[in-house]
């Protein structure tokens, strides 16, 4: 068994669903475990509509949910070939649609706790949709809920356990389907509430599922093909890379390749299942496969993350004193905002961070402990690959690919598939030009 994870462009549109059902058909003998996302759009409409509920605005929650409505019922003529499936689909819409009105007779009374349930319906409509129009094709296909599958413990983390024999036990009940189906990004809490799995989404379910099935493959399909060497968005010949150590996959994903969420890979590596990431618009290209092999003596890939903050403590009292750090990190702990870098000295301390929603309390505090410099507007540029410290001269050639661009810091030995360099955002695009013309031609 496999398990397949289409994104919101994969299903966003009639065509593009009869295009992805293709994919998704199993070999004879195999089966096929699929993981939905929401249409591309209905999300943030979804988003708009609770906005509207938490502002006391049933009027404009009613209007969004309305257009939605018009939207979905469009699809069904282009959808389905057969009377009985379009009047099906239409019944189950009609549903979820003066389900959702419901909330906005109880407008004043709107909470997160219905807003997730009212974001949990993009997931809920595009996996029905996919599969009446697999069960009209003929095909041996089965809706589970991911409500009943995909749970969160007492820390809002996946149980773990609960997922493993919940989705056995599901798979027991109907064991001769040749495609299942269920939702990405929805669970449920552990009071049994509809909850999110909010990092990765539906890139995370499909990790979860696989790594509890012990599935040959994990399969996320995207519309790129592949993790690239670079930016290609900003860096011309970019290529697909064809294989990824989990690390290297992990540190890519956290600094800026928006392929994969740094955090869903996590199950599938602890399970060794590999994960591959293909492209639905070239089913054929090979993608790349991220597994649990290192490539010795080779760089992969550069990324780079934007809206970057350093913050820099200088203070004399530093100098030999214990207990300094630990009191500059319980600041950032407080404020629940994490580093991404740091680099220190003797009289100093430099860390970056991404979320300045803190940042006055943050500086205000540091402030008792030395003297606090910010700079704003920077870029962490990261080079990942076998960079341990035995490959001798690895990081001498990161390095001299960006000796006449000015650098603010280099972090290295942190992580042995890592070297990170923070510059002004202004040289992001020079940076990541030069590091693929000396890295990878």
């Amino acid at each position: 068994m496999k398990v397949m994870k289409f994104g919101g462009t994969s299903v966003g549109s009639p065509q593009r669903m009869k295009e992805v059902v293709k994919i998704f058909n199993p070999a004879e003998g195999e089966q096929s475990f699929v993981v939905l996302s929401a249409m591309s759009g209905t999300t943030n409409s979804l988003v708009e509509i609770s906005d509207y509920l938490y502002k006391n605005n049933p009027e404009g929650a009613s209007t969004i949910i309305n257009q939605l409505e018009q939207k979905y019922m469009g699809h069904i003529e282009e959808l389905y070939a057969t009377q009985e499936f379009r009047e099906k689909t239409a019944q189950f819409l009609n549903e979820e649609f003066k389900y959702l009105r419901s909330f906005a007779k109880d407008a004043p009374t709107f909470s997160s706790k219905e807003e997730k349930v009212i974001l949990a319906q993009g997931e809920i409509i595009s996996t029905t949709m996919v599969t009446n129009y697999l069960l009209e094709q003929g095909k041996k296909a089965v809706l589970l809920s991911a409500l009943d599958i995909v749970r969160t413990n007492e820390n809002g983390e996946p149980d773990l356990n609960f997922i493993r024999n919940a989705t056995v036990a599901k798979l027991k009940e109907v064991p001769d389907y040749d495609i299942y189906i269920t939702q990405g990004f929805i669970c449920r809490n552990n009071e049994g509430e509809i909850d999110n799995l909010q990092r990765g989404g539906s890139d995370y379910t499909a990790c979860l599922i696989g790594a509890a099935l012990q599935t040959s493959e994990i399969q996320i399909w995207t519309d790129i093909d592949g993790m690239h060497n670079n930016d290609p968005r900003i860096v011309d010949h970019t290529e697909p890379v064809r294989q990824l150590y989990f690390e290297e996959a992990a540190e890519l994903a956290y600094f800026g390749a928006k392929i994969l969420h740094p955090t869903c890979i996590q199950p599938a590596k602890l399970a060794g299942v590999p994960v591959r990431l293909l492209n639905t618009m070239d089913p054929a290209a090979p993608g790349t496969i991220i597994n649990n092999e290192i490539q010795k003596g080779t760089i992969k890939a550069v990324a780079a993350k934007d809206n970057i903050t350093c913050i820099q403590i200088q203070s004399s009292r530093m100098l030999l004193a214990y207990g300094f750090l630990r009191k500059v990190f319980e600041i950032f702990e407080q404020n629940r905002t994490s580093i991404d870098m740091i680099c220190t000295s003797e009289v100093g301390v430099s860390v970056t961070i991404d979320n300045r929603s803190h940042l006055t309390d943050i500086v205000s505090e540091l402030k008792k402990y030395g003297t606090v410099e910010v700079d704003d507007n920077m870029c962490i540029v990261c080079v990942v690959g076998d960079l341990a410290s035995g490959n001798v001269g690895f990081e001498t050639r990161a390095c001299m690919a960006i000796k006449k661009i000015p650098v603010r810091m280099i972090s290295y030995g942190g992580s042995n598939y890592n070297i990170s360099f923070l510059v002004k955002a202004e040289d992001k695009k020079r940076t990541l030009q030069a590091l693929s013309e000396t890295l990878f031609k």
